[in-house]
């Protein structure tokens, strides 16, 4: 399965293809983005193609969990596209929207994980903490340059690496530009782990593949109740997870499960 990208209105040419898919295990889709030329930088190019790519997964029932990754070893993503963005305004900005698409990734319901290596930095490193677990290499760089630059991080990383790392030390790397390690930013609870740089994406899939072995809208449902831990006060977030385990009793998977436990055999999900 491959992905096209967008063409503009009135041309017969396709514009460039950043974003391949494929299945390389049972019910897990590897997704990844390619402007090796640039480091993986993020123009809006790309990050149109990556939602699309992303939002027919979460509607194919072919595929669980999803695997983002950058193609080459220097760098996930090395930032979003300066050059792309020098020529931006605030009605730009505003009239067209790009950054929608980062609401958009937010939203979708399977899990995504990210397999990082080299530079994750500014808007990908925002890009790497949109997805739910990251499988970092031992040579992954994370920061926030965007103070160097004269803005400020824009794609969610105020917020996510703060709720991430802390205040303290989220306010020192967005306000000096700093990055950090794998080995520092596993230590902080940034990353899911570190692995050596070659066996990154094997790692990345292999996690993949035991959650893609679960029941999955049981994934869906504890997936949603966990972010939700990040955004309500406790009795909500409770009262969130309670209605999401009620929810479940109504499924064939739930069902499944408990009878193999009882008869002491494996369970066959089929994601009803």
């Amino acid at each position: 399965m491959t992905d096209s990208a967008p063409t503009t209105a009135g041309s017969q040419d396709p514009a460039p293809r950043y974003v391949h898919v494929a299945f390389p295990i049972e019910h897990v889709a590897l997704v990844t983005f390619d402007r090796q030329d640039a480091l993986n930088a993020l123009n809006f190019a790309l990050l149109a193609e990556l939602t699309d790519a992303l939002e027919r997964l979460d509607r194919d029932p072919a595929c669980r969990c999803i695997v983002l990754t950058g193609a080459g070893e220097r760098a996930f993503a090395a930032g979003a596209d300066i050059k792309e963005l020098a020529r931006q305004t605030p009605t730009s900005l505003t009239v067209d929207d790009e950054f929608h698409r980062w609401e958009r990734i937010k939203r979708i319901r399977k899990p995504i994980v990210a397999a990082v290596r080299g530079a994750a930095l500014g808007g990908g490193c925002e890009l790497a903490m949109a997805c739910d677990m990251i499988v970092a290499a031992e040579d992954a760089q994370f920061g926030q340059p965007e103070i160097r630059l004269g803005v400020m991080p824009g794609a969610g990383g105020t917020q996510r690496l703060t709720r991430a790392i802390g205040k303290a030390k989220a306010m020192e790397l967005v306000l000096t530009g700093d990055n950090i390690g794998a080995r520092e930013a596993e230590a902080r609870g940034l990353v899911t782990r570190v692995v050596p740089a070659e066996a990154t994406l094997e790692a990345a899939l292999a996690l993949a593949g035991r959650i893609a072995a679960l029941p999955p809208v049981a994934v869906v449902a504890a997936k949603e109740a966990v972010n939700r831990a990040q955004e309500l006060s406790l009795e909500a977030g409770l009262e969130f997870e309670r209605r999401n385990f009620f929810l479940l009793f109504a499924t064939d998977d739930q069902q499944e499960g408990m009878a193999a436990f009882s008869e002491k055999r494996p369970p066959t999900w089929s994601g009803r």
